[in-house]
């Protein structure tokens, strides 16, 4: 008879066992689940390539106004310094009339990822010029990126622009 009970003892702990072992199956399943549904992930936009057969309906965009959180650059895309505490001779940035939000930018070394450069908020209209680096570089060519927040009626960046910028130091 104690073998008996021995054997219920055992075929209880295995059922408990196998009760514990679905719970936590259903758990990190729920988990998952929870997880997978939980992302949205937004869809990506892409740029059009212009070329013969969507010519004019690209040209017709180009003369429709600009619309809100949308960015026309004006920039270099090098900017030349005698050294790297100077001031540059051609680096020029502007925020276009055309334009309808304020903008500021970063420039960051795509080596190092160390931002170089922090403008201040430019308003539809004005631009920068003579810029001075925040950091003082050594003799040499970088590759940069430079990030454009557009700002919102609150100046929080609601969107941002990123384009490629070659830095020219004492060359």
């Amino acid at each position: 008879m104690s073998e008996q009970k021995e054997n219920n003892k055992g075929r209880k702990g295995g059922k408990i066992a196998v009760a514990v072992c679905i719970v936590v199956i259903a758990a990190l399943l729920g988990v998952v689940i929870y997880l997978l549904l939980g992302k949205k992930e937004e869809p990506v936009r892409r740029n059009v390539v212009v070329n013969e057969d969507n010519v004019d309906e690209v040209l017709e965009q180009l003369e429709d106004p600009v619309p809100a959180g949308s960015y026309e650059v004006k920039m270099n895309s090098t900017w030349n310094f005698t050294s790297g505490d100077a001031p540059s001779d051609n680096a020029y940035v502007e925020n276009a009339e055309a334009n309808t939000n304020s903008v500021y930018f970063d420039v960051t070394r795509t080596d190092t990822e160390e931002t170089i450069f922090e403008s201040p908020i430019l308003p539809v209209g004005s631009h920068l010029e003579n810029i001075t680096l925040d950091s003082n570089l050594p003799a040499g060519t970088y590759d940069c990126l430079v990030t454009y927040h557009l700002l919102d009626e609150n100046d929080e960046s609601m969107s941002t622009v990123k384009l490629t910028l070659t830095i020219n130091i004492g060359q």
